[in-house]
Formats: structure tokens, sequence, C-alpha cells
């Protein structure tokens, strides 16, 4: 087992480094820098979105079931209008330990 996890963590290592070494001192072309801008939104998307939406396996949008939801969409609201990421860091999770207590 141990080796599996080693050769999987140099394999991942070392297609890491190839695309640094490839692109680290040249400009990215065009084609290839707009995408990768949408790789960090993707992922945060793909690691939160079922957190919240389905805590117990199950799809759920009731707020005495799973607070989490509203407490996004509050959270999502704060980030639209003020677009500051510690002001939606400290309402969403005021607002789902608020829900939490009265759910």
């Amino acid at each position: 087992m141990w080796g599996a996890v080693v050769i999987i963590g140099l394999g991942t290592y070392l297609t890491r480094l190839s695309f640094i070494g490839a692109f680290g001192e040249r400009k990215m072309p065009a084609w290839m820098e707009l995408p990768l801008r949408y790789v960090a939104p993707a992922v945060l998307g793909a690691i939160v979105l079922p957190a919240v939406l389905m805590p117990d396996g199950v799809v759920e949008f009731a707020p005495t079931v799973n607070p989490r939801f509203l407490a996004a969409v509050i959270a999502g609201a704060v980030a639209y209008k003020w677009r500051n990421v510690s002001l939606v860091i400290a309402v969403g999770m005021a607002s789902l330990w608020v829900l939490d207590w009265l759910f």
C-alpha cells in the first residue's frame, strides 16, 4: 500500500513539475491561460456544493433539515453585494451557527 502512495505522489509531483518547468520562464499562451482561470472556482465548487446540498447524502433544501443551504444562500448574497472574502466567511459561519441553533 505504501508503494502505491509513493508512486501516486511521485506521479502527481512530476506532472505538476513538468507543467511548471515547461511554462515557468515563459508567458503562457492566451488559449491556455483563459481556461486555467476557472480551475480554482471549479474545484472549490466541486468540494463545497455537495457538502452544502447533500450533508446526509440526499439533496435537501429545507432549512429545518439542512441549515447549510440557507447559510450558503446568505453568504452568497453577501459575496455578491460586498465582494469581501472575510465578510463572506464571517457572515456565512455566523448564519450557520444561528440556523443550527434555531432549527
